[in-house]
């Protein structure tokens, strides 16, 4: 079986002009070249794991394969890998005891590769994508993001999607930001 029989496509959607955008269950031995080179990189340095050794980040995603409460996909654009995705229930993972989790919340983590070229509005169109597929589930009311209090450049891009922004909690960790965007004001 090659790689790419291996992958395993979740969601699909033709973006007009970028190309058709995948989001694919992220392998954790089959991605981990693509995965580590960006993790490790010192742009990356609020996704948390720019110390881990290959080894780590690959046992990183096989637990997290493992569980049924918490999802990691590769992102794709004509085949080409531009990220990672991950999603979370808020009840089953340590955020939930920072805040007072909702009926319907939904937890992501978006991260973007290093971009080859600029592309007018990528991050909102990618987004968007990203937001229909989160909501295509009815009970599905909110999505929370907690990104590091301190990544600015992550804080600009939610409060730019539509996120609000709520308190800030300290983890052990990092001291996250709050933000949520409601099923209601996707897409606006």
């Amino acid at each position: 079986m090659t790689q790419r029989q291996s992958i395993v496509s979740v969601y699909t959607e033709e973006l007009p002009g970028l190309g058709t955008f995948e989001l694919v269950r992220l392998d954790p031995a089959a991605h981990l070249d693509t995965i580590y080179a960006w993790v490790s990189a010192r742009r990356a340095e609020f996704w948390g794991m720019t110390e881990n050794s290959r080894d780590e980040v690959r046992e990183i995603y096989e637990f997290l394969d493992g569980l049924e409460t918490h999802h990691a996909y590769l992102m794709e654009l004509d085949g080409t890998p531009i990220g990672i995705f991950q999603t979370y229930e808020p009840e089953h993972d340590p955020i939930g005891e920072y805040y007072p989790v909702q009926a319907g919340d939904f937890g992501i983590h978006l991260f973007l590769a290093p971009a080859e070229k600029e592309i007018q509005d990528f991050t909102g169109t990618v987004s968007a994508a990203l937001f229909r597929f989160v909501f295509q589930v009815p009970a599905r009311q909110r999505i929370v993001v907690e990104p590091d209090a301190r990544n600015e450049r992550a804080l600009r891009r939610w409060k730019r999607l539509g996120f609000v922004f709520d308190a800030q909690v300290t983890l052990p960790h990092k001291t996250a930001q709050l933000a949520f965007l409601e099923r209601s004001s996707a897409g606006r």
